[in-house]
């Protein structure tokens, strides 16, 4: 790797890494103020919940003194009726004062007592529906800066306690009760702080974002009144400003490793496909052939041929790996003529003086579109001499789809001759008439069938069904990665001969171990006798 390759790549890999990083840091700033603001909405549910739950009480308390107050028989604004009132007030939790009025004037009070004469009120402020009277704000009753509302039954009235905030002190919230006036159906404010909002926008329950504030309401309907929690959206994120950091900071180094990994990775294939291509043009890929069985004997009747690869730092790359490679960069077919021409090299003899010994050669959807292809397999077989039946050719289910022209290279490749087999099937979409329609000669079940075999996997139960299709269609069956006797005896137990192939019976091997299996079977089989 030259000084200036190694420099572009440190480059690519900083830049890569610093613009995901900025998005990633965008995107958690993004979430962070989502799950802010949800968490904020959430929060003010429940304090609008709570503070709900006690206007609720403070009404229903000063309804029930009301009740007390209109069934005392005691004469009006009397010493005993003051007295009672006291101990009605007194009783209360909500309650600062009660007494009578008439004719639009407080008579007597529990702590006014019986003034000399009596006081003038102004109109009240809001009449509800079942005619209950709502005034604020009385000048003779001070609270600081709250408000003191009161309610009016008859001839009776009642104080209520400043309203509370129900966490005060905990964030930037805000509250305010709004309430419908029966006489004239409007929502006006009643208590807390005056929201920028008109009251009718208050009067719905539920959450709602309405500018930069967040509000959310419960309405009571027995009070015709709705209380609202509110924030800004500024106050919201400031109260938990330490969240947001994180997931600006999380999404940051997310951000910053994924844009890292995404570098090193892209520019690992970049340099797979470079080094891949040098490979095949220097002819450095490696050959090796794995034995293919029968099952009844164990007799060894055919080879897959299977590349290699070593990378430049001396990696062993899979062939699942740079076969897609090749695929994707379009360079396959080169493969492919390094695979055809060096397995018909290694086993040339051995198939002229055994025709019936088959080498399966594997071939990619590219290969059967590339009308090259053919004349690339006839001119191969006619220099080493080799006839076409001897050379099997395995495709993928996939690999047809939708090809006519790949459908069409299949036909010629089985009316010369050659046996063509679906590779990895069951892992496709073949189904019977399929199969019928195209001319192949064998199937070779996945490994991932083999591997359930003695399990409750549901591809052991599909086993059965591909087998007597395969014998309905007159198919060989060659069974992939067989790695123990429990799965050998597994599809021996049929009536058709079944090929095996997987580590019980060999993994695959340079062309000359190859040999030297051959040569022992050979020395193994006792001679036929007459």
């Amino acid at each position: 790797m030259t000084i200036r390759t190694l420099k572009q790549r440190v480059f690519i890999t900083l830049a890569a890494t610093l613009i995901a990083a900025v998005f990633g840091t965008l995107a958690g700033w993004i979430f962070g103020r989502l799950v802010t603001l949800k968490l904020a909405e959430r929060r003010l549910g429940q304090d609008v919940s709570r503070a709900t739950a006690q206007a609720e009480l403070r009404f229903s308390e000063s309804r029930s003194v009301l009740a007390a107050m209109k069934v005392s028989t005691n004469p009006p604004c009397s010493s005993t009726e003051l007295t009672y009132f006291r101990a009605l007030i007194f009783d209360s939790k909500f309650l600062k004062d009660a007494g009578r009025m008439s004719d639009g004037k407080i008579d007597c009070s529990a702590s006014l007592a019986r003034p000399p004469q009596p006081l003038n009120h102004p109109k009240q402020d809001y009449t509800l529906v079942d005619g209950t009277r709502i005034y604020k704000d009385l000048t003779f009753y001070e609270s600081e800066d709250r408000a003191m509302i009161t309610v009016q039954q008859d001839g009776f009235y009642i104080v209520l306690i400043p309203f509370v905030q129900a966490h005060p002190g905990l964030w930037h919230e805000h509250y305010a009760e709004t309430v419908r006036d029966a006489s004239n159906g409007q929502t006006s404010w009643l208590l807390g702080e005056p929201p920028q909002v008109s009251a009718a926008n208050l009067m719905r329950n539920g959450f709602v974002r309405l500018g930069e504030s967040l509000y959310f309401t419960r309405c009571s309907s027995g009070l015709s009144s709705c209380i609202t929690a509110f924030a800004s959206i500024p106050e919201a994120l400031q109260a938990d400003h330490t969240q947001v950091r994180l997931y600006i900071a999380l999404g940051g180094l997310v951000g910053a490793f994924l844009g890292l990994f995404c570098s090193v990775i892209y520019q690992r294939s970049r340099s797979m496909e470079r080094q891949l291509r040098r490979a095949v043009r220097r002819d450095e890929l490696r050959m090796v052939y794995q034995p293919i069985v029968s099952l009844p004997d164990g007799k060894i009747v055919g080879c897959e041929a299977l590349a290699r690869w070593t990378d430049e730092d001396g990696l062993a790359v899979g062939p699942d790996i740079f076969i897609k490679i090749a695929e994707a960069h379009g360079f396959m077919g080169e493969i492919t003529q390094l695979v055809v021409r060096h397995a018909l090299n290694d086993f040339a003899g051995l198939l002229r003086a055994h025709p019936d010994f088959h080498l399966s050669i594997n071939v990619a959807a590219s290969d059967l579109t590339d009308p090259g292809f053919p004349p690339l397999l006839e001119s191969e077989l006619k220099r080493t001499g080799v006839q076409p039946e001897s050379l099997s050719i395995e495709i993928t289910e996939g690999s047809t789809a939708r090809h006519e022209a790949a459908i069409d290279t299949i036909q010629r490749l089985h009316e010369r001759g050659h046996s063509v087999h679906i590779d990895d099937f069951g892992t496709g979409y073949s189904s019977l008439s399929y199969l019928h329609n195209l001319a192949i000669n064998a199937i070779k079940i996945d490994r991932s069938f083999t591997k359930a075999i003695g399990t409750e996997a549901v591809t052991e139960t599909i086993l059965p069904q591909i087998m007597a299709m395969a014998d309905a269609l007159h198919l060989q069956v060659i069974v992939e990665g067989i790695e123990t006797s429990q799965q050998a005896d597994y599809f021996d137990s049929g009536s058709k001969p079944i090929l095996g192939q997987g580590w019980l019976f060999g993994r695959p091997v340079s062309p000359e171990a190859f040999a030297r299996l051959l040569e022992d079977q050979e020395k193994a089989t006792p001679p036929e006798t007459d």
